[in-house]
């Protein structure tokens, strides 16, 4: 049987709706918000009450009745590290999205609460899917060589996997009988490695790690990292900011747009030449170091994110990586619609939901 379930993402400038009845998208908005509005408002959470009401706004101009709404997603956010999955929302979970435990400032904290406003005037539960917090690495992944100090990631958790299971569906195959290289290209950049289900490595594309990307600076040198906020007074909250949101194309250009970049690039632009060609390459360095983790033992390299719609990129990250695996694309995000099977998974009775208990899932060695 199908669930109807309303799901909703927000981004730094919009929030995506949608309203799906089993897998059939049956209604679905992009929510603009004006970046000047959006910065009068403190904190991430202080933004709650203008974006609900632009919802609402949508809803009733499209004519939208949710009171037949089975169940709420939001886009998970703001949460200590946790297992892929489904959970349902608690306090825990919810006062955890509010103010930003795993300490990053993120349009995707609001997901969650946004969807708890909504299901609770209905009488009806809260869901998150696979968050950006979703941590499954493999121990040997996390070890650095500064004691105390050990890996931990934030990638497109959501997207990455609802790729991955679909492209094994596609293929007559079970998500977790598969291993995969799996990459979410676009402001920011995720490449993961997924051995017969779980994300066991990959790069946190929000913590100064894996290749450069339009808003991001990806890895850095450590110890340049340290002369370089000598030589120019940055302070670490600046210097996350690089990490996040002010890296990459963003610093190097002034821009985030790509398509800018290709096109100032094609116009002889050699600063904007030699960026577009770098994230490349070291977007191909990381997936070859994937390919190391699982042994070479790669069912398929699946590229997904709105940069994939750019058909240069996907040829030259063919050409690098197809002696490991054949490469696909899928331009573009499932997000909206893993949100929305990942309810109606658990809904049905095919998973069962997990309960977000408010502690990091991997809390250490024993040593």
């Amino acid at each position: 049987m199908p669930y109807k379930v309303f799901a909703i993402n927000p981004g730094s400038t919009s929030t995506k709706i949608a309203l799906f009845d089993g897998e059939e998208k049956i209604f679905s908005a992009n929510v603009k918000h004006e970046a000047a509005k959006l910065k009068e408002f403190p904190t991430i959470s202080d933004q709650l009450p203008y974006r609900e009401e632009m919802i609402r706004e949508e809803l009733q101009k499209a004519g939208i009745d949710l009171s037949d709404v089975d169940a709420y997603c939001g886009r998970g956010g703001g949460l200590l590290s946790v297992e892929g999955g489904v959970y349902e929302a608690n306090e825990t979970l919810l006062d955890h999205a509010r103010r930003g435990a795993n300490g990053f400032d993120h349009p995707a904290q609001l997901g969650s609460q946004l969807a708890e406003h909504f299901a609770r005037q209905y009488g009806k539960k809260t869901y998150v899917v696979n968050p950006p917090d979703t941590d499954e690495l493999q121990d040997l992944a996390r070890v650095t060589g500064i004691n105390g100090l050990y890996r931990t990631v934030h990638m497109h958790a959501l997207n990455l996997k609802e790729t991955a299971i679909r492209h094994a569906k596609s293929q007559g195959k079970k998500y977790e009988e598969q291993n995969y290289i799996v990459c979410h290209i676009g402001g920011g950049t995720s490449v993961s490695a997924h051995c017969k289900g779980r994300m066991i490595d990959g790069f946190d594309n929000v913590g100064g790690d894996g290749p450069m990307a339009p808003t991001r600076c990806g890895a850095v040198p450590l110890a340049e990292a340290a002369r370089y906020m000598m030589r120019t007074g940055k302070t670490p909250q600046e210097m996350q900011d690089l990490c996040v949101r002010l890296g990459g194309f963003v610093d190097h250009l002034g821009t985030s747009d790509a398509q800018e970049v290709t096109k100032r690039a094609a116009e002889g632009d050699q600063h904007a030449a030699v960026l577009w060609e770098a994230m490349i390459y070291q977007i191909n360095k990381a997936i070859g170091s994937m390919a190391s983790v699982l042994h070479g033992e790669v069912d398929g390299i699946l590229l997904g994110g709105g940069l994939v719609h750019n058909e240069e990129l996907v040829a030259k990250i063919r050409e690098a990586n197809s002696w490991i695996a054949p490469v696909y694309a899928y331009p573009g995000e499932f997000e909206m619609e893993a949100m929305a099977a990942g309810v109606n998974r658990v809904l049905s009775g095919e998973e069962k939901a997990k309960t977000y208990n408010g502690e990091p899932f991997w809390k250490g060695f024993d040593f």
